[in-house]
């Protein structure tokens, strides 16, 4: 499983009322909901981001409630998946939930920057900096992680097993 993309940075300690503010939460539709992903803390990022682009961010991405439109709202918008520091746990074990690949990785998440061309294996955990030449290790997803990442979240990966 690969992903690869532009590069969209943030700081620490992004919350989830920043990812996705509170007054949006009664959305049903998902791809309305998305429309505000980030909003607060970065005006034009769902007229900029195309499908495929990576989120990078510093330290505890994810942090505040454990609502899980924040994960759903990044996967819908097109990001393809987040490299941080460290995540929320809540919003990491969210992420999974909902099919969105994070990794955690401190020194791409301190070099990458806004714009760079990012390329991540995540069945190795090798994070590559096209734009800059320079290439990272992530901690790579579990066997059973990634196949729930690729069922497009639990409920896929559990709808889809044969053993149920």
């Amino acid at each position: 499983m690969e992903a690869r993309g532009k590069v969209f940075k943030y700081g620490d300690n992004v919350d989830t009322d920043v990812i996705i503010p509170a007054r949006y939460l009664a959305i049903q539709e998902k791809k309305e909901l998305a429309a505000h992903a980030m909003e607060d803390i970065d005006k034009d990022f769902v007229n900029r981001v195309s499908p495929g682009d990576i989120m990078v961010a510093g330290k505890n991405f994810g942090c505040g409630s454990s609502r899980e439109h924040a994960p759903l709202v990044i996967k819908e918008a097109g990001i393809s998946c987040v490299i941080a520091e460290t995540f929320a746990r809540i919003f990491f074990r969210n992420a999974i939930n909902i099919g969105l690949p994070i990794l955690e990785c401190p020194d791409a998440a301190k070099e990458i920057e806004a714009g760079d061309q990012v390329s991540v294996n995540f069945d190795t955990g090798e994070i590559i900096n096209e734009t800059k030449g320079k290439s990272y290790r992530g901690q790579p997803f579990p066997e059973f992680m990634q196949r729930i990442i690729s069922s497009g979240g639990l409920v896929g990966y559990v709808n889809g097993r044969k053993d149920r």
